[in-house]
C-alpha cells in the first residue's frame, strides 16, 4: 500500500520499530529517558499528522461498557474507586526478555515482533512494591462503549484529574500489563494479536492518506485481551497517554499500546515522538488513582 510521506515519518518514530541487536533486550526506562528528548524534536516534524478536530470529543469519564457511566464489576475491591482494580506488588524497572522466535522475516523489521519469549524474565536490579489503581478499561465516550480518541496528554491530564485521578506513570501501566511475572505481553508469553485490537494494516483513509483510519473497537470487545491483573484492552485499541516517570508535569510523554501498526505491542514498548498537545485519531487514555 502507499504511504503518506507524514505516516512514513510516523511510523518510523514508533519507538518500537528501533531494531535491537541482540534478542536478549534490557529493557529500561533510563536509556529511553535519554533518547526521548530528541524524539520530542523529532515529533515536531510530524506534530499535526493525523490531527482531528480539537474538540471532537469532550474528556468524558466513563471508564464503562456499552450504555453506562460507570463500572461496577462484581468484582471491584473496594481499595479502587469504581471502574478501576488494585495493582499491588512487586514491580522490576528493569527487566530482560528474550525472544525465542521471530515472527518478521530476515531484514530491516526483523527483529521487530517476537512470536515467543522465554520463560522466566529476569529482573535486573532490585524490585519495588507499588500499590495503586488503574482503570480496567481504556476511558470511553458517554453512552458508548468506544475508547475516547483524538485526546492529548493535556486532555488525559484534565479528565483524570477533574475526578480525582491522574494520568499514569509508565512505571504503572507497564506493572498493570506485565504483572509480577514481567510477561512481555499483557496476556502471555506467545503472541496472539487476534486477542486483541491490534495489528491492522489499512492504517489509512482510502484516497486521503494523510488520515487515520479509525479502527476503534469496542473497549470490551476483546475479552481475552487482559492482563495479568485484569486490565482489558493493554495491548491495543487506542494508543494510551503516560507519564514518562519522572516527568508527570508532562515535559515527557509516550503513548502505550495500540492498533496504530502492526508493532510490538508488548507491556514495556512504547511510542514517542509527540509532545503533550499531540492529539490524533489513535489516541486515547486511561486513569490511573492512588489506593485507599
Amino acid at each position: 500500500m502507499a504511504f503518506s510521506l507524514c505516516a512514513l515519518r510516523k511510523l518510523g518514530y514508533a519507538r518500537g520499530m528501533r531494531l535491537r541487536a541482540s534478542p536478549i533486550v534490557p529493557m529500561s526506562p533510563y536509556r529511553r529517558t535519554l533518547a526521548l528528548p530528541l524524539l520530542a524534536a523529532l515529533g515536531a516534524l510530524v506534530y499535526g499528522c493525523a490531527r482531528g478536530p480539537d474538540a471532537r470529543h469532550a474528556p468524558l469519564l466513563a471508564a464503562a461498557p456499552p450504555g453506562e457511566d460507570s463500572l461496577a464489576p462484581a468484582a471491584v475491591p473496594t481499595d479502587c474507586p469504581d471502574g478501576m482494580v488494585l495493582v499491588e506488588g512487586e514491580y522490576c524497572p528493569q527487566v530482560i526478555q528474550r525472544c525465542l522466535r521471530w515472527m518478521d522475516p530476515p531484514g530491516k523489521y526483523h527483529e521487530y515482533r517476537c512470536a515467543e519469549y522465554a520463560k522466566p524474565a529476569i529482573c535486573r536490579g532490585k524490585k519495588e512494591h507499588r500499590r495503586f489503581c488503574i482503570d480496567r478499561y481504556e476511558r470511553t465516550e458517554r453512552g458508548s462503549d468506544l475508547p475516547l480518541n483524538v485526546q492529548s496528554w493535556t486532555d488525559a491530564k484534565a479528565a483524570c484529574e477533574g475526578v480525582g485521578a491522574r494520568v499514569c506513570l509508565e512505571s504503572e501501566w507497564n506493572f498493570a500489563c506485565e504483572g509480577e511475572e514481567m510477561r512481555p505481553y499483557a496476556y502471555g508469553w506467545s503472541r496472539d494479536a487476534a486477542r486483541c485490537n491490534a495489528d491492522r494494516m489499512d492504517l489509512l483513509v482510502p484516497g486521503d492518506e494523510s488520515k487515520i483510519t479509525d479502527h476503534r473497537t469496542p473497549a470490551s470487545a476483546h475479552p481475552e485481551c487482559l492482563s495479568a491483573f485484569g486490565v482489558q484492552g493493554m495491548a491495543g485499541n487506542v494508543a494510551e497517554w503516560v507519564s514518562v516517570d519522572g516527568f508527570s508535569d508532562g515535559r515527557l510523554v509516550v503513548q502505550k499500546g495500540n492498533w496504530w501498526q502492526p508493532g510490538k505491542h508488548a507491556c514495556r514498548d512504547a511510542q514517542g515522538g509527540h509532545d503533550k498537545h499531540y492529539k490524533g485519531t489513535e489516541t486515547g487514555f486511561r486513569c490511573c488513582a492512588d489506593a485507599r
